[in-house]
């Protein structure tokens, strides 16, 4: 709330009114804390009077040659690992700027400090980071998958640099059928990002590289600086073939590794990433190998049962299973056809022993063997069987139970 009408009315003497130093002092706090412009910024100067409280706040003060600000940093800021500068020490403070109402002073209440060269260069950093990813370069969505069995592999590297005698070391070990084109450039100072940039249009104009590994070793940030430029940015950007950066250590990171298709943390990492390994490889080869002859082991043998089934149907439903069951039948038939003229056979031949058995008894032969005979005439046949059929001289046929004889009636 203003105090006399508005931030720019002057006091009225028409009234006489009194303020406590606590109410102005609140009132300039509050201008502070409303201005944008003193919320976000960073200051430039020389640290003296570096105090670390057993509280673990760290206060300092802040000067150039005309004057000097309080600054705080509270202790959560330094545990989260914040840089803690020395006196005499040139920095780069970010915070903001408001009043401390217990002392009356305003001071800058600090949320990150940068060694004043090295601060320069990351604000440069930031500023461009913050512009091309807002342009989408560094969108997860554009970055290219690796060829996952390249056949050739462009290095963008100084040709006398460690970092390339990893890098091909680690080809040899891992992949040797890569094939390396080596694409010379510097590394650090003024003209290595022109240098780079050209590197890369090259092994995108003239050689047919499946993949570019841009790579450096480790350094200080100005010797890394090469990397921020935003012509490389863009050359990695416009290349038609993927890119891994391999710069520094795991700790560093450039602007071209936002850009980048694959991030590696060192050249040597940079190598293992964009090759398989042979080993590796053996290994899943002799892996599928197994695989695929226990599929086909599996497959020969659902084939074989399957054709053992359908030989199986095929013999139940052949013309010769056909005929082959219908002879079994007949040979069943004739069985039973035979069994049972066998069986017919036997009741007649008991029933003819029945039969001749009576015969037997009712036979004349039978009186005969008693000792009788019977007599027929001679010439007519006829069986005698009274006194009276025959007469004197009367010629008669007389059989008896072991033969036959003739003889003559002399009287009756």
């Amino acid at each position: 709330m203003p105090l006399w009408g508005g931030p720019r009315a002057g006091p009225s003497f028409s009234t006489r009114q009194i303020y406590r130093v606590s109410q102005i002092t609140a009132y300039i706090k509050e201008l502070f804390d409303s201005d944008y412009a003193l919320q976000d910024l960073w200051l430039e100067g020389e640290v003296s009077n570096y105090t670390r409280a057993a509280s673990g706040h760290v206060y300092f003060t802040l000067k150039d040659e005309e004057t000097q600000i309080r600054c705080v940093m509270w202790r959560s800021q330094v545990e989260r690992g914040a840089y803690l500068p020395q006196n005499g020490e040139a920095i780069l403070a970010h915070g903001r700027i408001s009043v401390y109402e217990a002392g009356g002073r305003y001071q800058l209440y600090v949320d990150d400090i940068q060694p004043a060269g090295a601060g320069l260069l990351y604000l440069q950093f930031e500023a461009l980071k913050e512009r091309l990813a807002a342009e989408g370069l560094f969108d997860a969505e554009r970055k290219r998958t690796l060829p996952p069995f390249p056949r050739r592999l462009g290095v963008v590297t100084s040709p006398t640099a460690a970092a390339l005698r990893d890098i091909v070391n680690v080809l040899k070990r891992r992949y040797p059928l890569v094939e390396v084109v080596l694409s010379p450039t510097l590394v650090q100072g003024d003209e290595a990002p022109s240098r780079i940039v050209a590197a890369i249009e090259a092994l995108n104009q003239h050689a047919d590289v499946d993949a570019i590994i841009v790579a450096r070793g480790g350094g200080s940030l100005e010797e890394l600086w090469a990397f921020n430029d935003e012509r490389v940015a863009r050359a990695i950007y416009a290349s038609r073939v993927p890119v891994v950066t391999g710069v520094g250590h795991e700790t560093d990171f450039t602007i071209a590794d936002f850009v980048a298709d694959v991030r590696a943390p060192t050249p040597s990492a940079a190598a293992e990433l964009v090759v398989p390994d042979r080993q590796e490889l053996r290994g899943a080869v002799e892996s599928w190998r197994r695989r695929l002859a226990q599929l086909m082991e599996g497959r020969i043998e659902g084939e074989r049962r399957a054709l053992q089934y359908r030989e199986q149907a095929l013999r139940r439903f052949s013309p010769q299973a056909q005929i082959d069951s219908y002879r079994q039948r007949i040979d069943d038939l004739m069985h039973a056809a035979l069994a049972g003229l066998k069986h017919r056979l036997a009741l007649a031949r008991e029933r003819l022993r029945t039969l001749d058995s009576q015969l037997q008894t009712l036979s004349p032969l039978a009186t005969l063997e008693r000792g009788y005979a019977i007599a027929r005439h001679l010439g007519t046949g006829k069986v005698v069987k009274s006194v009276a059929q025959v007469v004197a001289g009367d010629r008669l046929e007389v059989r008896v139970s072991d033969g036959q004889f003739e003889s003559t009636v002399e009287q009756t």
